[in-house]
């Protein structure tokens, strides 16, 4: 199956977690690693450990047919030249995803895996790590891996392996897997996002429809494009999951409990009121997850045990602290509209902190349906004009502070104190607009990158602002 890599070079395009993932497996099926990637610092480090490295200037002149297999990052488009020129030269390009998957296949580490696939626009480490806590409360040795930080190379590789893997695959990740046939997939939700990625919402859902070709499909049924991908899911059955009664062969909820009528009759499987985060999208991500490991036949006892054990990550609607009769709520992972919404539909009164890199992303349609639920907004980042402009459309009574970023450091600060600087700002305007029963929420429809190392630093300076707040900050603007 991965013979014809035997004794030949593999190129790894990107020398991130997953291009490091590929190494050892790449040796220990006999073929020759090469690294390539767009930074100085990343070859010299993959220079440091002994292996060949090619910079992008040698593979424009190189002829690229040495190589039997190219291996890209998730992040690298399919426009990357080194991808197109690959390709045009006949060259076979895979994801590491692609090459996880025929790796364990072909039992290099042992027996073949069940792969339970999580994808969507929001919730996919949420209810990866529920399905996850589901199965080790079945005594099932399973791992969660992918998207959510542990390479499944990694994963594959460890002794004693897993007998399931939790699989959370981005659409990236998806694209570049073509083969990936799992035992159960699902699709949570599809809103705009990474639509500079892949061209445009069509395409974007296309991939998130790859979890939709094993055994069983799960989908989405309260988010429209979501739902629609069950007529056309490759899986031999698909089964769908709603906030709401659930028709025969769906997963819902009744009376405030989980309820199975896809895998069984009717089989109550846990709570609503021990599902952590609360709320609608802690739901929909416990009903997926419950759909998933039923479908491998975890019996429901189990699943509510694992729900109940589950309990939310950090900068997921992680509660920081209340002040002043004012509750602060730290979802820094909100990293779209559609994230950011579910975030605020959770809360009838809400100081908004929002704003980075929308990726092509709009606003309206959220600020129009949320809009009677904000009290203030106070927007920072690269796309806050636009999110200000649609707040004057949509909600003009709604307060607005727009912060820029060099309003409290000087150039000579670094990037990162810039950065813990405006959301100090931020999160002090924020409080000032803020009275008792409000939630100041940090929920910012966009990526971090334009100011942040990642949305875990941007969470922790929302943190580390809250924390330093007084009880004076309360409704001061007021």
């Amino acid at each position: 199956m991965l013979e014809f890599l035997r004794g030949r070079d593999v190129l790894v395009a990107g020398w991130g977690v997953s291009g490091r993932s590929l190494i050892e497996p790449l040796r220990d099926i006999g073929a020759h690693p090469v690294v390539t990637d767009n930074g100085a610092k990343a070859l010299a480090e993959a220079a440091e450990l002994g292996l060949e490295i090619a910079t992008s200037v040698e593979l424009e002149n190189a002829d690229l047919s040495r190589f039997a297999l190219v291996i890209t990052s998730p992040g690298w488009r399919p426009d990357s030249p080194v991808l197109v020129s690959a390709v045009t030269e006949g060259v076979p390009v895979w994801g590491d995803v692609e090459f996880a998957w025929w790796v364990d296949q072909a039992r290099i580490y042992g027996p073949v895996r069940k792969w339970l696939v999580i994808t969507g626009t929001n919730g996919k480490t949420t209810t990866t790590q529920m399905t996850h806590s589901i199965l080790r409360a079945a005594g099932i040795a399973s791992v969660a891996c992918g998207n959510i930080g542990l390479p499944i190379l990694d994963a594959l590789r460890r002794n004693p392996g897993p007998q399931v893997l939790a699989v959370e695959l981005s659409s990236f990740q998806l694209h570049w897997a073509p083969s990936v046939r799992p035992e159960a997939g699902v699709v949570l939700n599809v809103a705009e996002d990474h639509l500079d990625w892949h061209g445009g919402l069509d395409a974007y859902a296309a991939a998130k429809a790859r979890a939709l070709t094993g055994r069983v499909g799960v989908v989405g049924l309260d988010d429209p494009v979501a739902g629609a991908l069950a007529r056309k899911a490759k899986a031999r059955r698909t089964v769908g999951f709603r906030i709401g009664v659930p028709a025969d062969g769906e997963l819902g909820v009744v009376d405030g409990k989980l309820l199975d009528r896809a895998f069984t009759k009717a089989a109550i499987l846990a709570e609503t009121s021990d599902i952590s985060p609360p709320g609608p999208a802690g739901i929909a991500d416990a009903l997926a997850a419950s759909a998933l490991t039923r479908a491998i036949d975890v019996a429901p006892q189990f699943v509510k045990e694992g729900l109940a054990e589950h309990k939310v990550g950090p900068h997921r609607t992680a509660f920081v602290r209340e002040l002043g009769g004012v509750e602060f709520i730290d979802d820094s992972k909100a990293t779209n509209p559609h994230a950011a919404r579910a975030a605020i539909m959770a809360h009838p009164q809400v100081v908004w902190v929002a704003g980075g890199l929308l990726k092509g992303a709009g606003v309206d349609d959220l600020i129009e349906e949320i809009g009677d639920r904000l009290v203030g907004a106070v927007l920072f980042g690269a796309d806050a004009p636009v999110i200000a402009a649609a707040m004057a459309r949509h909600a003009p009574e709604v307060p607005v502070i727009e912060l820029d970023a060099g309003d409290d450091a000087d150039m000579e600060s670094s990037r990162s104190q810039r950065a813990e600087a405006v959301m100090g700002r931020a999160v002090r305007a924020a409080a000032g607009l803020a009275r008792a029963g409000d939630t100041v929420l940090l929920a910012p429809a966009a990526a971090s990158l334009d100011m942040y190392d990642d949305y875990t630093h941007r969470g922790r300076c929302f943190v580390d602002a809250v924390t330093a707040l007084e009880d004076g900050d309360i409704g001061r603007a007021l």
